[in-house]
């Protein structure tokens, strides 16, 4: 599976963003996906994931109500629309495909090359 994450850029605080992962390859539309975000000088964590069907929804607790992640197994891509940014959003934000946690990133093991996000306060 080849994954390319786009939509990433430079927005003040409160504003918003539309970031997309467009698959191709394998069966993306039988494969559980997740985003997932690097901060300088941090690592990776979870900022949501969602089962093949997207029957089921995981958010981290940071941007629950902020982010809401969708995905278009027609067009082989997935979405996440992130709202009422803040500073502590800014980071390097990549999708991933084909794993079975819902939190661990080292579980997933197709990725995307990542697409930056900065949050201007």
């Amino acid at each position: 599976v080849q994954l390319q994450a786009f939509g990433g850029g430079l927005v003040q605080a409160g504003g918003s963003l539309r970031l997309s992962c467009a698959a191709s390859g394998r069966t993306y539309s039988r494969l559980n996906m997740g985003w997932f975000r690097q901060a300088p000088g941090k690592e990776r964590e979870f900022v949501a994931t969602m089962t093949w069907s997207g029957d089921s929804i995981y958010y981290a607790d940071s941007v629950k109500g902020r982010f809401t992640t969708s995905r278009d197994n027609v067009k082989n891509t997935a979405y996440l629309q992130m709202n009422n940014l803040k500073p502590e959003d800014t980071a390097v934000y990549y999708c991933a495909v084909g794993g079975d946690s819902r939190y661990d990133f080292s579980r997933y093991p197709y990725w995307g090359q990542g697409t930056l996000v900065t949050v201007s306060s």
